[in-house]
C-alpha cells in the first residue's frame, strides 16, 4: 500500500486522463492521493475533483512563485480550509530560483498561510527553493511547529531536514531521489528518520527512474519508495508502510 503525498491531478495534462490513471494508481497500490493547490482561480475544480472521488484529498494555498495571481488573506483561506476533504494548507513557502527583486511579497504570502494553518488546526505543505534560510526563518518566527506539515519535494541538506523535523515536519521526497545525480539527496533519504519519511511524485513533473521525461501520475510513486528502500537496505513494504502510516499520522482528517 502506498500513498502519494503531493500531486496535481486536476492539472490538465492529466485531468484529461483520470478514469486511467485511476486505474494505474489502483493496479500498484496506491490507495490515496493528496491533490494539491497552487491558485485559487483553479481552486474550485480542484477541490470537485477530491470531492467526487473518495481516495483524493485536497488542500488549499498560493504557490510562493505565482505572481499574477489574486492574493488570498487568512480570513479567506481559513474560510476555504473548512471545505469538505481539504486537509492542509499551502502549497507555500519561498522560491528564489524563478523570480528576482524585491520577494518580501512571497514572505509576507507565506506568513499568512502558516497564521491559517494555525488558525485552522492543519498542517503545512511547504515548497522552499533556493531559500532554506529565510524559509526556516520565517516558519520559526510564525510558530510554525504549532501545527506542522511537511517539506514537500525535498532537495535540501541534511541539516534543512533536522531543523524542519524539529519542528514537527516531515520530509517528502519526489522522483528526483531516483536521478542519478542526486547523491548528496539520497544521502539524506539515507539518514532521516523512517517516521519522518513521505513520499510523493509531484505529477505532472518529476517522473521517477525508469520513466524519467515522461509525463509522472501518482501510480509512479512506487518508484520512489523502491529507491528510498534500495538506499536505507530495507524491504520495500518497510518504506510502504512506514511513508503511509506517516501519512495518515500527519493528515489526521483523512478517512482510511
Amino acid at each position: 500500500m502506498f500513498v502519494d503525498s503531493h500531486c496535481h491531478l486536476d492539472f490538465p495534462e492529466l485531468a484529461a486522463q483520470l478514469p486511467d490513471i485511476l486505474e494505474r494508481m489502483r493496479a500498484n497500490r496506491v490507495t490515496h492521493a493528496l491533490c494539491v493547490s497552487v491558485n485559487l482561480t483553479d481552486w474550485p475544480r480542484l477541490v470537485q475533483l477530491a470531492q467526487e472521488h473518495a481516495h483524493i484529498w485536497a488542500s488549499v494555498g498560493v504557490h510562493p512563485d505565482y505572481e499574477d495571481t489574486p492574493e488570498p488573506s487568512v480570513e479567506q483561506l481559513v474560510e476555504l480550509a473548512a471545505t469538505p476533504k481539504v486537509v492542509a494548507i499551502g502549497e507555500t513557502g519561498l522560491d528564489y530560483y524563478r523570480l528576482t527583486g524585491d520577494l518580501e511579497w512571497q514572505r509576507e504570502r507565506f506568513r499568512r498561510h502558516i497564521r491559517a494553518a494555525k488558525e485552522t488546526g492543519k498542517p503545512l505543505i511547504i515548497h522552499t527553493r533556493s531559500a532554506a534560510e529565510d524559509t526556516l526563518r520565517i516558519m520559526q518566527e510564525e510558530g510554525a511547529a504549532e501545527v506542522g506539515g511537511v517539506m514537500h519535494c525535498f532537495t535540501e541538506s541534511q541539516e534543512v531536514a533536522d531543523a524542519a523535523i524539529g519542528m514537527n515536519f516531515y520530509i517528502s521526497f519526489s522522483g528526483i531521489v531516483t536521478f542519478k545525480n542526486a547523491k548528496a539527496l539520497q544521502e539524506v533519504a539515507r539518514n532521516v528518520p523512517l517516521d519522518r519519511i513521505l513520499i510523493e511524485t509531484d505529477s505532472p513533473y518529476l517522473a521517477p527512474v525508469p520513466h524519467r521525461g515522461k509525463l509522472n501520475d501518482p501510480s509512479k510513486v512506487i518508484h520512489v519508495a523502491e529507491k528510498i528502500a534500495e538506499l536505507r537496505g530495507v524491504p520495500l513494504e518497510t518504506v510502504s508502510q512506514a511513508s503511509t502510516q506517516n501519512f495518515f499520522n500527519l493528515f489526521k482528517d483523512i478517512k482510511h
